[in-house]
């Protein structure tokens, strides 16, 4: 038999990093195009049961998928339409927000007057200029940064494209996969992968959906019986955020915390902004997003927030959204897959010994496992025999 060539560890590592650095590399350079088309492919997959509906009915595929993209751009225009007038109007406060930081400005230096007996050191005005500076200059290039921003991530002239294209040919591109892929003693496991990745995408889009529309109800209602003004915006914004898991919620919470703060004359309105944030996230994190999501996109903490910074490093805010239900469609590939279940139960959500055992190693734990046990204890009683 021929020797196989076994390469020594440190040259495999070097291997390997030289492969993730070029991934990552043709990931950021490649980010015009994967970005969009990703976005489209997880479109397609929510759109599908749709464009199915309308096909039902015996609409032509052609129609039917132009009809399912207009009633996804149509909400996504609403949605766009609905923060712009929200950011115009919040920009409209810039005068009474200055005020307000003069005002704690004075409150400030007051207070180093009477309590510490010494004077407000001349950066502290510097600092007021500047924050205020700050606002008055760059409110209006803030608001075109957030719609440009927003018009890129949408890609409102791409996505569409590529999500009708997808839609059109989506039987032609499954029909690829089970040719790529499958085998004969192997048709099934292939379309049941990609049954499971198809089923992961709707549910965890179609559950963060309605995860959003009850967080924007709760948060809007907790602000607007606290007394804070456009209470719609932050309530909205602050549940769109959540898509971001771990980070998004606190960002979201940040800004009517501030805004309160600023505009407000207790500290206990952004006190009590915070507290209702923070009850209302406990009922997402511990009551909707488990019933409503569900245990299909079921990534460990770990792995969600590598998946954040990473993705964020990557491609921007655009990485941080596409990065959880891409790993989480991996998850259901290498599970599927023998040689790659390891993988998939490292990027799963934690789970017991006694769990792990059961679902991967029915018959013990290899060198841990009972048989090995009764194994060991007889050796012993063998060796003690002998003694």
């Amino acid at each position: 038999m021929e020797k196989r060539l076994e390469l020594p560890w440190y040259v495999k590592l070097a291997i390997i990093l030289a492969g993730l650095t070029l991934f990552v590399f043709f990931l950021i350079q490649a980010s015009s195009i994967l970005v969009p088309f990703l976005f489209a492919v997880f479109f397609s997959i929510l759109l599908a049961p749709l464009s199915s509906f309308f096909e039902r009915y015996r609409i032509h595929r052609v129609f039917a998928s132009i009809f399912s993209v207009l009633i996804g751009i149509t909400f996504l225009a609403g949605i766009i339409f609905f923060f712009y007038n929200q950011i115009v109007s919040f920009a409209q406060d810039l005068g009474m927000i200055e005020k307000r930081i003069n005002e704690l400005f004075e409150q400030f230096s007051g207070f180093f007057n009477a309590y510490l007996d010494v004077e407000p050191d001349a950066q502290l005005e510097s600092a007021q200029d500047a924050i205020i500076s700050f606002l008055r200059d760059n409110v209006e290039p803030l608001t075109r940064g957030v719609m440009t921003a927003a018009t890129t991530l949408t890609m409102f002239f791409l996505i569409p494209i590529y999500v009708f294209l997808l839609l059109l040919y989506r039987d032609f591109l499954r029909d690829f996969f089970m040719m790529a892929l499958a085998r004969t003693d192997r048709d099934n496991k292939v379309e049941k992968v990609l049954n499971k990745v198809r089923s992961v995408v709707q549910n965890y889009i179609t559950g963060m959906f309605f995860v959003i529309c009850i967080l924007a109800v709760l948060n809007s209602v907790a602000l607007t019986i606290i007394g804070v003004d456009h209470a719609l915006f932050f309530g909205v914004f602050a549940a769109m955020l959540n898509v971001i898991p771990f980070l998004g919620p606190i960002i979201g919470s940040i800004l009517p915390i501030v805004y309160s703060l600023l505009t407000m004359d207790s500290l206990w309105y952004p006190v009590a902004v915070l507290a209702s944030f923070y009850v209302i996230q406990l009922f997402e994190s511990n009551l909707f997003t488990p019933m409503i999501v569900g245990q299909r996109v079921s990534l460990n903490p770990l792995v969600t927030l590598l998946a954040i910074f990473v993705g964020g490093q990557i491609w921007g805010l655009a990485g941080m959204i596409l990065f959880i239900p891409a790993l989480a469609m991996l998850k259901e590939v290498c599970d599927e897959v023998d040689s790659l279940r390891p993988y998939g139960y490292l990027l799963g959500k934690v789970k017991t010994r006694e769990q792990t055992e059961k679902e991967y190693f029915p018959g013990g734990f290899p060198g841990f496992g009972k048989e090995d046990a009764k194994a060991d204890g007889k050796k012993d009683e063998q060796e003690e025999s002998k003694e």
